[in-house]
């Protein structure tokens, strides 16, 4: 029996079988393949494509992951595993699951934003030979915008508060990022690294200024690629989808492609102390007392990437509860996640615990947006942790 398979800027599906619901291929981003499956009779057999590509079948899905040797960085951004989490599901009778964005060529869910970005702007005619991309960033985008533009030929200055982790100043640096560090302060200050970053590009020849709050190419991104990524790996049934706000992006573009799909799939916000986020959610307006350790999360506006977004609920997390979460996937699951990446976690679980879900089997998602070793001098500092009153304590 042959499957033929159709692979586009971002994904294929493929014929189906008996005993399979669903064949996808994930080719390269941007790559025109084609292949066809020559299925054996055995539903255990690996399959053999033309191309270089392989897929082991499945009892209920079938996923074909290209394994084809990647042309650079930039073909290898995405096609992240979606990992169940045990603990998580055990504890609360759901299925809990995690994409492993982190596990992207720069580190973190912000390389497929930058990806999204850097190819919309070069099809616009905004970068070419000797361009500089400028970037207000928390450090996650700016490292994703650096690992991919230093191989296509352009240079990256980023803007940054100065209380970020000090493995992402260091990370920037090594891969060539021109840094420079402002003191935090409020949006409307002149002085925010966002407005910095402008006021950079617009001083600098050849710049252009990714503004990935604003540059909906961010979303865009999202739902393209991450959003029928996980709707593909849960064999298109899926309850739930939790995720913390920074621009928008993330949440924006898989909220609405998720949406489109099955109307019932519940959104929600996983929001931060000193994040807005919540109360707009709730009472449509901006508003978040306090403040939170976690890093490129939070924000106190509607974005052009947030506002795509289609929010059914919001979730209000402290600080402590993250810290909570983030050691007990450490040393449940083995899972050694960042901040934002443990409030999403929190945000999923506390879901998966409310009456109406708990020990139903539905099916949670989140995102896992970078690993913990970007934090490890503040997470893996007992004094630091001590000065700002937080100590691991058990989840239950």
């Amino acid at each position: 029996m042959v499957h033929k398979c159709w692979a586009g800027s971002n994904m294929s599906l493929c014929g189906s079988h008996p005993e399979i619901k669903t064949w996808h291929l994930r080719a390269a981003f941007q790559l025109n393949l084609s292949a066809e499956i020559s299925r054996p009779a055995a539903s255990d057999v690996p399959l053999t494509l033309k191309g270089g590509f392989t897929c082991q079948a499945a009892s209920t899905v079938g996923w074909c992951q290209a394994m084809q040797k990647a042309a650079s960085l930039w073909d290898s951004v995405g096609s992240t595993p979606l990992i169940r989490i045990r603990s998580l599901s055990e504890l609360s009778g759901c299925e809990v699951y995690g994409k492993a964005e982190y596990l992207n060529p720069g580190g973190s869910v912000k390389d497929r934003a930058a990806r999204g970005i850097i190819a919309a702007a070069e099809q616009a005619g905004h970068l070419g030979p000797g361009a500089v991309i400028v970037e207000g960033t928390a450090g996650n985008t700016g490292i994703g915008l650096a690992t991919l533009a230093m191989e296509r030929g352009y240079k990256v200055i980023v803007s940054m508060p100065n209380n970020q982790a000090a493995e992402k100043y260091s990370l920037l640096t090594a891969i060539g990022a021109d840094v420079r560090q402002f003191a935090p302060c409020p949006f409307k200050d002149p002085n925010h690294f966002y407005h910095q970053a402008k006021k950079i590009a617009a001083e600098t020849p050849q710049a252009y200024w990714a503004d990935q709050f604003e540059n909906v190419a961010n979303a865009e991104a999202h739902y393209q690629t991450t959003a029928p990524e996980i709707f593909q790996q849960l064999d298109s049934r899926l309850d739930a989808f939790v995720s913390a706000v920074g621009t928008g992006g993330t949440f924006g573009g898989i909220s609405a492609w998720l949406k489109e799909q099955v109307k019932s799939i519940q959104t929600i916000v996983a929001d931060p102390d000193g994040s807005g986020v919540y109360s707009f959610i709730k009472d449509g307006e901006f508003k978040g007392p306090g403040s939170s350790i976690t890093e490129g999360i939070g924000i106190m506006r509607q974005t052009a990437n947030f506002a795509r977004g289609q929010a059914d609920d919001a979730l209000k997390i402290s600080d402590q509860q993250m810290i909570n979460m983030l050691f007990h996937v450490a040393r449940k699951d083995g899972l050694f996640v960042g901040t934002s990446s443990a409030i999403n976690l929190y945000g999923a679980w506390q879901w998966a615990m409310r009456p109406e879900n708990k020990d139903s089997g539905k099916r949670v998602v989140t995102i896992l947006c970078d690993h913990g070793s970007r934090y490890t001098s503040k997470l893996l500092n007992p004094e630091w942790l001590r000065e700002r009153e937080l100590e691991p304590a058990a989840l239950v």
